[in-house]
């Protein structure tokens, strides 16, 4: 529940502003707010869940999202100074959710294998959501407006925010051996730091290996962002822009198939050695999109392209589990995710660009020679990425 905002509330605020008659410059300013608070505010308050217990995050910002969000839509005008502001409010108040239950399974002592496996769910469930909140939202409007959907969604994600907060496992949050995490005490609040070496401004960035994958994971992200542009071009070109959703539909299910079909089968190589592959696989479906030649033919490139997209999702965040120090693990993979927000958000911006000149075929191509590029990085860094593997569970 709490993670449903992250992959629809852009598109909702655009949306919204719109019904409330803004232009589609005021909409793009108030989304584009809103993804610099996520910017600026995301790894101050995964820092600050490392700093002390998961759970005051999740409840402060499990209340002050819903509020700023209703705020901006029932009390406030397109672009006023009042909603640019509140919109940056929701950026940095969003429910740290996906930071929170990945520095989790960091955390828990579990063996590779097994920690590889929930990875690879985390994936498929991030997968599952991006496919499936936009329906969501549609469904929303139907039964009511923009405003009532946007302000549903916002509730739904701070009451599961707040929901998560309580529960037991993060009551008593593991460190890896069921211990309250470093620099706090057994009440949740945080201890003195005392000798504790200072973590800088960058924090788990500055480990050895972390800008390496960020600039990768930056990299393979830019050609989701161009096929974001380059799928809908193509489908118009064919006379049948209705069917944008259902060809659109075929991209997601195929990455999850791929992870159900090809997850087990993952854990026979180290991870920093599997993932330069899994990239270049990835590059070879992004390029599928260019033999099709009708929107079927697209659907199925598609589907079979995008194959290995969960699995090299499910390496990143094993690779980030590996690389950050286990007391940083939120705030690492907070920047994660802003690296693949920023990589799909430029792609999206060129594709813009590109795909009156190019069409789409030309944008599918430029998509292909990027994720080239990456898998490029990655074999080039494997080195840096082989981190140090966490030690099996003791037997119980």
């Amino acid at each position: 529940m709490c993670r449903l905002p992250v992959y629809l509330m852009s598109l909702a605020l655009v949306l919204v502003v719109r019904e409330q008659g803004g232009s589609y410059a005021q909409a793009g300013l108030v989304s584009a707010l809103y993804a610099v608070g996520m910017a600026v505010g995301g790894p101050f308050v995964a820092r600050r869940m490392d700093r002390t217990n998961p759970r005051n995050a999740l409840l402060l910002t499990g209340l002050l999202y819903p509020s700023a969000l209703t705020a901006l839509v029932w009390w406030t005008d397109p672009a006023t100074p009042g909603q640019l502001a509140l919109a940056l409010t929701a950026g940095i108040a969003l429910p740290p959710g996906n930071a929170c239950m990945r520095s989790l399974w960091a955390r828990i002592p579990l063996a590779e294998e097994e920690r590889e496996t929930a990875y690879l769910w985390e994936a498929l469930l991030a997968e599952l959501l991006i496919t499936s909140a936009p329906l969501i939202f549609a469904v929303l409007m139907v039964t009511g407006s923009a405003r009532t959907a946007l302000t549903t969604v916002a509730v739904v994600g701070g009451v599961g925010a707040m929901g998560l907060g309580t529960t037991r496992l993060l009551r008593t949050r593991t460190a890896g051996d069921g211990a309250t995490p470093p620099g706090t005490a057994e009440d949740g609040t945080p201890e003195s730091t005392g000798n504790q070496p200072a973590r800088g401004i960058l924090g788990p960035i500055s480990n050895t290996g972390m800008p390496a994958l960020l600039l990768v994971m930056a990299a393979a992200s830019v050609p989701i962002g161009l096929m974001t542009l380059a799928i809908p071009a193509f489908v118009d070109e064919q006379g049948s822009p209705g069917h944008t959703g259902v060809v659109y539909a075929c991209w997601g299910i195929g990455s999850a198939i791929g992870a159900l079909l090809l997850g087990r089968s993952q854990s026979e190589r180290p991870v920093h050695r599997r993932f330069p592959w899994l990239l270049l696989a990835y590059a070879g479906g992004t390029a599928l999109p260019l033999l099709a030649t009708s929107e079927v033919a697209l659907a199925l490139t598609l589907a079979v392209g995008s194959a290995p997209i969960a699995l090299v999702s499910a390496s990143e965040m094993s690779l980030v589990s590996r690389l950050a120090d286990s007391d940083k693990a939120a705030e690492a993979f907070t920047w994660a995710s802003l690296a693949t927000v920023i990589g799909d958000a430029l792609g999206q911006q060129i594709g813009g660009l590109l795909v009156e000149p190019l069409a789409a075929r030309g944008v599918f191509a430029v998509a292909a020679i990027v994720s080239l590029a990456a898998s490029a990085g990655a074999f080039a860094f494997r080195g840096l990425f082989a981190g140090d593997p966490r030690p099996a569970p003791a037997p119980a």
